[in-house]
């Protein structure tokens, strides 16, 4: 053997050790995430603690084989776009959002990244998806809610406030779902004899405005849809509520915990830990085009008896006894 061969043998069989004990590094993977809320609002760490949860019992953590990347819009919509249009920039494996808003603007700014939503109101009428069981694109996820909850809103308000025959509809205009559901609580309402009134959520100032005029006249209730903004001017709404003597419904348990009187929706912390499965089965390779769209499967009911106090309101002991939560 020649010199130069045997030092070029030598030298190879030096680096086997090396070799054989170097492990490949873990490929990580980056998820965009945009949310329609204030990083303020203490109400979206249990949504989020719950993703973060899913997906470490998938195999996914944090700095490790996975980067998150949050934008926090509130509610404005040039910030959730121009936010939105960052989060395609950085080219992550999945995008997920929360709002339709914020998916209509991921939408607009990417057919092909993969979207998956914890929480959007009819997705096939906002465009999201081609139908629920086939979604067809690059989007997927978990519907806020089926219309008919609008009756059984207006049913546990009836039942709480037997005199009311007149109820406010708090609403986002912008809202996809937004029609349908007005149109789901005006059926039902029929059949109460109640008149049902839109008043469309835009800005604090009208916000007050309408809510006063209604409450001018007696035996007026109110039912507050979902919305970010509803959520964002949630505190504003119940004060307006207590101020004026109205019995409320409101889409979601903050808002009776925040002193609202009944609250009846999906519980959107158990969605966000089921985006989470979502998410895990795109980055191992399925597509949302084959993901169908999932309706809530878990409901929270909570009762504010101390708000009913104030508002000369008896609970009846059945809905106490229903309740998932009663607050006193």
């Amino acid at each position: 053997m020649r010199r130069r061969d045997f030092i070029r043998l030598l030298g190879g069989t030096a680096l086997w050790p090396l070799a054989a004990h170097a492990q490949p590094a873990e490929r990580m993977r980056r998820i965009g995430v945009l949310l329609q809320a204030t990083q303020s609002d203490l109400e979206f760490q249990p949504r989020l603690k719950a993703f973060l949860n899913g997906l470490m019992q998938s195999g996914w953590t944090e700095d490790r084989n996975l980067q998150l990347e949050y934008r926090w819009a509130g509610g404005n919509t040039e910030e959730i776009r121009r936010h939105a249009a960052e989060l395609v920039v950085l080219a992550p494996d999945v995008l997920i959002a929360a709002g339709s808003a914020a998916v209509g603007a991921l939408q607009q700014a990417t057919r092909t990244i993969p979207i998956v939503f914890a929480t959007a109101g009819d997705p096939v009428g906002a465009g999201f998806v081609e139908s629920l069981a086939r979604p067809g694109g690059n989007i997927t996820g978990f519907a806020v809610f089926e219309y008919p909850i609008g009756g059984k809103w207006l049913a546990l308000l009836k039942e709480i406030s037997p005199r009311t025959n007149r109820v406010a509809v708090l609403r986002d205009p912008t809202v996809a779902a937004g029609p349908g559901l007005l149109g789901a609580i005006q059926t039902a309402a029929f059949s109460f004899g109640i008149d049902v009134i839109p008043i469309n959520v835009r800005e604090p100032d009208g916000i007050e405005r309408a809510v006063t005029a209604f409450a001018q006249s007696s035996n007026g209730g109110l039912i507050v849809t979902g919305s970010p903004l509803a959520q964002l001017h949630r505190r504003l709404i119940i004060s307006l509520a207590a101020r004026h003597k109205l019995p409320a419904v409101y889409f979601e348990r903050f808002f009776a915990a925040d002193g609202g009187l009944i609250s009846y929706g999906p519980d959107f912390v158990d969605q966000w830990g089921r985006a989470a499965g979502y998410v895990d089965r795109i980055l191992k390779g399925e597509k949302p085009a084959d993901m169908p769209v999932q309706a809530p499967t878990k409901y929270q009911f909570v009762i504010n008896l101390k708000t009913a106090k104030a508002l000369g309101l008896d609970v009846p002991v059945h809905l106490q006894q229903t309740a998932d939560e009663v607050i006193e």
